[in-house]
């Protein structure tokens, strides 16, 4: 059975050594949005080819192909497949190449307006796999793009109206990323339309339901976090829902500083991630930063109704294409799990956490389960989370039961086992690298002298190998070689540390 909400109303006292840390602030929403935020509208990828993304994404996480825009339908500007899990929708996006000729009538055809194909070709090729656009279903997607401007947004793309009275906005969030606002009228609501106006519905029949249900927070990473939350907070109004620092969550090798906006509901949460200099390693940020090509989203987390069946299904289809975890933590670990979250995770839960990696943290208010995939790309850069929150259920106005945002925090208590797995993970591509980066191909300059002879009609010739091959000077060319690799060695390891 998954785990319930239902007996997670409270929290234990802390044990020593717990992978768990109570927010040492306390949480206040001043209700500050500069206009009605819904909740996350969908995500979308830009790639070269939106097929194979899609196909993957599709099967690992057993998000069926819901709707589509392509040459199908009448797009010749770009390929558009959705994937649908409850209200969970990822969108990827492949640009066409169109004749010159005909590139007009292609961009008329789109059907996501702010579409750029000159733009999607230069994205992909400076970020690969990665986030474009972070959309926001608002009350009024026009005046949420009025507003953000106002509040010192950089516009990206000014509002458009399509049909079925639905809206979309772009503001530019952090590096290549937008933020894009959709509205829509509340009796046209996404039940008349698979998705945007333009995509057509897909049957996906014998969809294998994972379990996953809607976007939990979208995480990004930047270079310095100060500017860049200045900014969101300021044309967005969020507040600060969570912060961590590189004492709460680092290791005693690299660290990052955090902190998550949130909107009036919390059910939008958008956190920032900045790296910490100074340390033995590279901070994982950094490398995201460096492989990525600058800012972007990180990774997304995805919410399950039962974590440990998600899992389940997606690790029976890693071997086949699926995505992989990373490691996951010592059996240890899972002893202050039994302290923590005893009294709500069964015993038979726990062993099953321990079996498929999944990680355990509990706040003031409720349990967190949590794990996450390596990098879903070439680049060891966007990732997923998988996780469940347990408890926090209040009721609305209307006596309608929801679970509060956020509950059981982020996870602060497991960013160490985290960061650690993150960081050997890294140091498995460095080792593989450092094994591609030592020498292979080079140059000897040799000269025979003797073994002369005659052929058939008196030409003079030298025998071949003639001298042999050096065999008494092997080892002194191979002790050449090695204090040579030496040499690389060292540097790479000065460069390393």
């Amino acid at each position: 059975m998954p785990p319930t909400p239902t007996t997670a109303t409270g929290a234990a006292a802390t044990p020593e050594h717990a992978p768990r840390s109570f927010p040492r602030v306390v949480r206040v929403n001043p209700r500050s949005d500069r206009f009605p935020v819904h909740a996350f509208h969908h995500v979308e990828l830009w790639c070269a080819d939106a097929a194979s993304a899609a196909g993957r994404f599709a099967f690992a996480l057993g998000a069926p192909l819901a709707a589509r825009s392509d040459l199908s339908t009448g797009n010749s500007a770009h390929a558009s497949l959705l994937l649908r899990s409850g209200a969970l929708a990822f969108l990827f996006t492949a640009p066409y190449a169109p004749p010159p000729e005909e590139s007009a009538a292609a961009s008329a055809s789109a059907s996501i307006p702010s579409f750029s194909a000159p733009a999607a070709r230069a994205f992909s090729a400076a970020h690969g796999l990665a986030v474009r656009s972070i959309a926001l279903r608002v009350a009024d997607a026009a005046e949420a793009f009025r507003a953000s401007v106002a509040g010192g947004a950089r516009p990206a793309f000014a509002p458009a109206n399509l049909t079925h009275g639905y809206t979309l906005a772009e503001v530019e969030l952090y590096g290549d990323v937008v933020l894009r606002f959709i509205s829509y009228p509340d009796n046209n609501n996404e039940t008349n339309l698979p998705f945007l106006p333009g995509f057509s519905a897909v049957s996906s029949p014998g969809a294998v339901d994972y379990g996953l249900t809607r976007f939990d927070h979208v995480v990004g990473n930047v270079p310095e976090m100060a500017p860049v939350l200045a900014y969101m907070k300021g044309f967005l109004g969020f507040h600060e829902f969570a912060e961590f620092t590189a004492e709460d969550v680092g290791t005693p090798e690299s660290g990052l500083n955090s902190v998550v906006l949130a909107n009036n509901s919390e059910a939008v949460l958008l956190p920032l991630n900045e790296p910490v200099h100074g340390t033995k390693r590279r901070s994982q940020i950094q490398t995201f930063l460096d492989y990525h090509g600058g800012p972007g989203v990180q990774h997304i987390a995805l919410a399950s109704r039962d974590v440990l069946r998600t899992l389940r299904e997606m690790r029976a289809r890693t071997p086949m294409g699926g995505f992989e975890f990373m490691a996951p933590p010592q059996a240890k670990y899972y002893e202050g799990v039994r302290r923590i979250a005893g009294d709500v995770l069964s015993e038979e839960q726990i062993k099953e956490c321990q079996e498929l990696g999944v990680l355990v943290d509990r706040d003031d208010q409720g349990v967190l389960l949590q794990i996450f995939t390596k990098p879903v790309g070439d680049r060891p850069t966007f990732f997923l989370e998988m996780i469940q929150r347990i408890g926090c259920m209040e009721k609305d106005e209307v006596g309608q039961e929801y679970q509060k945002g956020g509950c059981g925090g982020f996870g602060k208590g497991n960013f160490s086992e985290l960061f650690k797995s993150i960081e050997d993970y890294e140091k498995t591509l460095e080792a593989k690298q450092s094994v591609v980066a030592q020498p292979t191909f080079f140059l000897e300059m040799i000269q025979r002298i003797g073994c002369m002879e005659k052929d058939e009609v008196g030409q003079e010739y030298q025998k071949g190998g003639c001298g042999g091959f050096g065999k008494g000077n092997f080892s002194e060319l191979f002790k050449s070689i090695e204090d040579y690799e030496k040499t690389l060695e060292a540097k790479q390891s000065v460069v390393a540390n």
